[in-house]
């Protein structure tokens, strides 16, 4: 079965939702796939004890579509995923999300000028523009060390939650954002907590809101905080570091398990981490804290490379995710059968402002590469991406074509920006980080204030887009 729309977004999590609530909003005529059976992207995922946002609440919802208030002053799990439920069933959207049906291929058909899309339910789509919010974070990164482990083995983002830890000896494998935030909670009810950590994380303390203010001034004001760390990783990171080993300090008594927690890279280099219980939580007479990597399993223990074996009921992966693996599963092919991740495979990732990419017309790529960010709201960017690929297609309905599709040299005119603008920053310091590629050249992260990314966006420059050449004349079929 052959169905028509003019936006297909494939990914119903915050950036599919999102461009969906604003292109619907504009009038467009608008279909978001989704491979699993609800919505809500990696917050329908993680389900472990203690997941939460840890950016300061106030930012984590769009202007368009507000979140008033979070339970505790914080973004919860549970509540987030309700808010994104309540994106979805916007008044005449809820129709246009179908769930339970994955994309597995998106093509560029030169004859029709129309994107056309095939699923695994045997359905296809057919559309005026493509925009690919398949997420980042959504295919777990597990390890696969040498041995077999007896006990149950679970990622945080593949949680059971059936799984009792009460009196479980438990390890974690893992410093990371979701291990910072699980740790505290299982070692409440574990009789024994043993944390794998390879490197250790930067971490400040949480702030919350101390005054009962109004919203849009909360908002305000968190912005301006969190856009000014920025400076940090793009400059001097003195005294924010300084901020941060006084939190160490003041959390931890024992001299050696502070230093073992005291970082040796530049703050940022690695994603920084907001906490106020985790600390606390290794201080537990039934935490341990092991500054070794893992190195193999051992059938009711693991084992790490410093070669001491650690008795364990439970493995819990706390290992991140492969940034790129949700595209991998959807082939998007473009003009001349070129394969989007194949491209940037050999290129390097490159599109132009992060969204557009030479070769892929009437194509949004959202949360594309260099639009990630380490220090505040990625929704900023994401809201930045949703205007301007309305605004370019306003712009290919005002002259009457089929297509534009950006020019061969604005992504990669992109990319060398974000490389030399990468050069002498904390993520490119020397430590190892998903925010570079194999190459060591900064693909993820976006290395200037988000304020200075809406500017970027905020017209469609045309100067940098073309008519393909097969389609100079306006098609004779108009769109269904």
């Amino acid at each position: 079965m052959l169905s028509f729309t003019e936006v297909l977004i494939i990914g119903a999590g915050f950036a599919g939702l999102g461009a969906a609530v604003h292109l619907h909003r504009l009038g467009r005529d608008v279909r978001v796939l989704e491979r699993a059976d609800s919505v809500g992207g990696t917050w329908r995922d993680n389900t472990y004890p203690g997941c939460e946002c840890d950016i300061p609440p106030a930012l984590y919802s769009y202007s368009f579509a507000p979140q008033a208030t979070w339970a505790r002053g914080r973004a919860g799990q549970p509540e987030i995923l309700a808010h994104l439920h309540d994106l979805a069933g916007a008044p005449g959207l809820r129709e246009r999300i179908t769930c339970g049906v994955a994309a597995t291929g998106c093509r560029w058909d030169e004859r029709t000028q129309r994107w056309h899309v095939t699923t695994d339910r045997g359905t296809s789509y057919e559309s005026r523009f493509l925009i690919v919010a398949v997420g980042a974070l959504n295919v777990p990164r597990i390890p696969r060390p040498a041995g077999t482990f007896d006990g149950p083995a679970v990622h945080t983002a593949r949680w059971d939650d059936a799984l009792d830890l009460t009196g479980r000896h438990v390890t974690v494998v893992g410093t990371g954002a979701s291990a910072i935030q699980v740790v505290p909670q299982v070692a409440e009810v574990a009789a024994r907590v043993t944390v794998v950590q390879r490197t250790a994380p930067w971490i400040l303390p949480r702030t919350l809101p101390r005054l009962p203010l109004p919203r849009p001034v909360r908002r305000t004001l968190e912005y301006w905080r969190a856009e000014a760390r920025s400076s940090a990783f793009t400059g001097s990171p003195d005294r924010l570091e300084a901020r941060a080993l006084r939190h160490l300090h003041d959390q931890v008594a024992d001299p050696a398990l502070r230093e073992a927690l005291t970082p040796h890279y530049r703050i940022g280099c690695k994603r920084l981490l907001f906490s106020d219980d985790y600390y606390p939580a290794l201080g537990r007479g039934n935490v341990e804290l092991v500054p070794s990597p893992l190195a193999r399993l051992a059938g009711d223990s693991v084992v790490t490379a410093d070669g001491r074996e650690h008795r364990a009921d439970v493995l819990v992966y706390a290992t991140g995710f492969h940034v790129s693996g949700a595209l991998a599963s959807v082939p998007v092919a473009g003009r001349d059968g070129k394969i989007l991740l194949e491209q940037w495979a050999r290129e390097g990732a490159q599109a132009h402002l992060g969204i557009t990419v030479a070769g892929f017309p009437n194509a949004f790529v959202l949360g594309g590469p260099n639009t990630g960010l380490a220090h505040t709201s990625v929704l900023t960017m994401l809201e930045s991406q949703f205007r301007y690929a309305a605004a370019a297609m306003d712009a290919t309905d005002q002259e009457g074509v089929d297509a534009l599709e950006v020019d061969e040299q604005a992504p990669a005119r992109f990319a060398a920006e974000m490389a030399d603008r990468s050069a002498g920053t904390a993520w490119t310091s020397g430590c190892d980080s998903w925010y570079l590629d194999r190459d060591g050249v900064n693909r993820s992260l976006w290395p200037d204030c988000a304020w200075r990314y809406r500017l970027r966006t905020r017209r469609f420059d045309r100067e940098n887009y073309r008519v393909p050449a097969s389609v100079i004349e306006p098609s004779p079929a108009s769109f269904p």
